[in-house]
């Protein structure tokens, strides 16, 4: 056991990917739906980047959680997919999804992973880790069979794909930590939760 008895960790996410991420790195923790608009976070941002965009979600996470339990710490997640030099949203259909899939493909694409760690009301430390994305050439074939492989599963994430799945056969290269592709860059998570004293040194 790493955290102390002293310090909370709420992590304030859905994600099954993040909270499977903390357990495994032995982090003690509770979990809770944030329950933001996320779409109207990103349409008040428009003049964010899509890095700075991942951060700004995260933060309004942690804070949203950190209102209701001030005495915790509160840790907000989010990812963000930059391609073509805009942002790119979860597809609604499978039709979308194959569309998106197709035009990356050959092509480099970027997650954005952003963090932030809220106590008291207020946010107290940010991060944000980037991960490039290679794309292969894959063929007409396997993107068919791909997208009837992983079906409407494909439709919770952004990119339509799971890294740890299937997905993983849709690329040729990944520059970054494998924990920003999953949303949850862990090293710089982990010194800051020693910092504040949630895990011990």
């Amino acid at each position: 056991m790493t955290t102390t008895d002293k310090e909370r960790l709420i992590l304030a996410s859905r994600s099954a990917a993040r909270r499977s991420l903390l357990t495994q790195a032995g982090v003690q923790y509770s979990a809770t739906d944030a329950g933001v608009d996320e779409d109207a976070i990103k349409d008040a941002s428009g003049h964010l980047s899509p890095a700075e965009l991942a951060v700004e979600l995260a933060a309004a996470k942690a804070l949203a959680v950190s209102r209701g339990d001030p005495e915790a710490w509160v840790l907000g997640a989010d990812q963000t997919l930059e391609f073509d030099r805009g942002l790119i949203s979860k597809a609604a259909t499978l039709e979308e999804a194959r569309a998106r899939l197709a035009a990356m493909r050959g092509r480099s694409h970027y997650l954005h992973s952003g963090l932030a760690l809220a106590r008291n009301g207020s946010v107290v430390w940010s991060s944000v880790d980037t991960a490039t994305m290679k794309v292969r050439a894959f063929s007409d074939a396997f993107l068919q069979s791909y997208l009837q492989k992983e079906g409407d599963a494909l439709l919770s994430v952004v990119g339509s794909y799971r890294l740890e799945g299937l997905g993983s056969q849709l690329f040729e290269a990944v520059e970054g930590d494998y924990f920003t592709v999953l949303g949850l860059p862990l090293w710089p998570l982990l010194n800051e939760l020693r910092r504040v004293g949630v895990i011990s040194q």
